[in-house]
């Protein structure tokens, strides 16, 4: 019975709903012009462990709320673990990671009764007006992916690729779904919620089990890194895209899903993500969000797992691991003396040949602890207003406002729902108008 009480742990926060599953990358193309990973070489084979999530809900909660989805990736290298934290949207809500745990607050629960809050959620959206390009995606089509296997995965961040002369490039990850691109519709989801709220978790389940393995092909785009100086927005901004015209996606492989897990607990709920798991050949950027995230995925990890969450086995590089770390909660790698470094008794010592230029790019003016520099097309609602008018057709227009609409009816205060309505006018005019006639109209009934 005390073994029994003690067998929870912290669920994440956030990102605690969530599955996932074992499989292989393969690098298909030649992409050593731009990286010197191991990984993506051409004809490499690594073994991956993939987690989907949602992002505000708890571990109970159903999976088929409207929310973004997570599509972490860890790639098992010979050169050590590689982290890849994503989600299902090309860019993000903020790009202030200091505005981040008050994002997330926002779309949880409530300090007095516990419950989730529309009239907060847009509280805080139309109060962040770079959040614009994100919630046009949420509400739309793509906000209810049918199921995992029918969704993109994006790094969304910018991330740093060098290759093996040195030369160094800004790069983002677009994994597009091979099964293609479906969704549910608000009613479908809502539906779905009330009979089954682990309906995706069961369909990743169901169908790697039935031997129906999903896949992604690997895409990126790619920026000589000279002109991210000189780039007409800011390229690290999280906010945005880059458009395809300007960088269009390169080909690198394929991941498949073909192994389900055995233990949920071990392998799922003791996984650990965190985007400063590197590899020579890769970097961070300048992203403030990425940066930020470097330190608190670890950090999250260490409290949630304990300070030697590295030594579960799912979380366990297949490379040889040196470290001088001892102690600690949970350790069961045995350590020998000596326990410090610089040693004069043979430990080992760190190699700097290992590491390249990934993360030496040069400070000029990002790495300073104020708000980006605007350039010439920096604009919270430029974005947003690009995919209402040219990406969506008339009926996921049409779907776009009932979807706002439907949620904005929701409890949403007098004043905040003024400042919704000139959110969405700002994105595009027409659509602002037709949802707040939508929400009139829903009131007025």
């Amino acid at each position: 019975m005390a073994n029994f009480n003690r067998e929870r742990i912290a669920e994440r926060q956030p990102h605690a709903k969530g599955s996932g599953a074992f499989g292989r990358f393969e690098t298909t193309e030649d992409v050593t012009a731009y990286t010197r990973a191991a990984l993506f070489q051409p004809g490499v084979e690594t073994d991956v462990l993939a987690r989907f999530s949602t992002v505000a809900g708890e571990s109970g909660s159903p999976d088929t709320w409207r929310d973004p989805r997570g599509f972490a990736l860890k790639f098992y290298t010979p050169e050590g673990n590689y982290d890849m934290v994503g989600n299902n949207t090309p860019v993000f809500f903020v790009r202030d990671p200091m505005k981040f745990q008050h994002f997330i607050r926002s779309q949880k629960r409530r300090a007095d009764n516990g419950l989730r809050d529309h009239d907060m959620q847009w509280d805080f959206w139309t109060l962040s007006p770079e959040s614009s390009h994100q919630v046009t995606w949420m509400m739309g089509d793509r906000g209810i992916p049918r199921t995992w296997r029918h969704m993109n995965g994006y790094s969304s961040h910018t991330y740093m690729w060098v290759n093996a002369a040195g030369d160094m490039f800004w790069v983002k990850y677009h994994f597009k779904t091979d099964q293609g691109i479906e969704f549910l519709t608000q009613e479908e989801a809502d539906r779905i919620a009330g009979e089954n709220a682990d309906y995706h978790r069961q369909d990743l389940f169901e169908a790697i089990r039935d031997g129906d393995h999903p896949s992604w092909t690997l895409y990126m785009q790619i920026m000589p890194f000279a002109e991210a100086k000189t780039y007409r927005f800011n390229p690290f901004d999280l906010t945005k895209v880059w458009p395809h015209d300007d960088y269009p996606l390169i080909k690198v492989g394929t991941l498949t899903l073909n192994r389900n897990l055995t233990d949920f607990h071990t392998e799922m709920e003791q996984a650990a993500f965190e985007p400063n798991n590197l590899v020579p050949g890769i970097g961070l950027s300048p992203d403030k969000m990425l940066l930020a995230r470097g330190f608190s995925y670890a950090d999250a990890h260490r409290a949630r797992l304990g300070v030697n969450y590295k030594q579960i086995p799912v979380n366990t590089p297949q490379a040889p691991v040196h470290s001088y770390s001892k102690d600690g909660v949970g350790r069961v790698v045995n350590v020998t003396d000596p326990v410090y470094a610089p040693n004069s008794y043979g430990g080992p010592a760190a190699d700097p040949s290992r590491t390249d230029h990934a993360g030496l790019w040069a400070a000029d003016g990002e790495m300073v602890r104020s708000a980006y520099t605007p350039r010439a097309d920096d604009d919270d609602y430029r974005q947003a207003a690009t995919m209402v008018r040219e990406v969506l057709d008339d009926e996921a227009r049409e779907r776009l406002v009932l979807n706002v609409a439907g949620h904005l009816s929701g409890g949403v205060s007098d004043q905040v729902l003024a400042r919704a309505f000139e959110y969405w006018k700002n994105i595009d005019h027409e659509l602002g108008e037709r949802i707040e006639a939508a929400v009139g109209a829903t009131v007025g009934a």
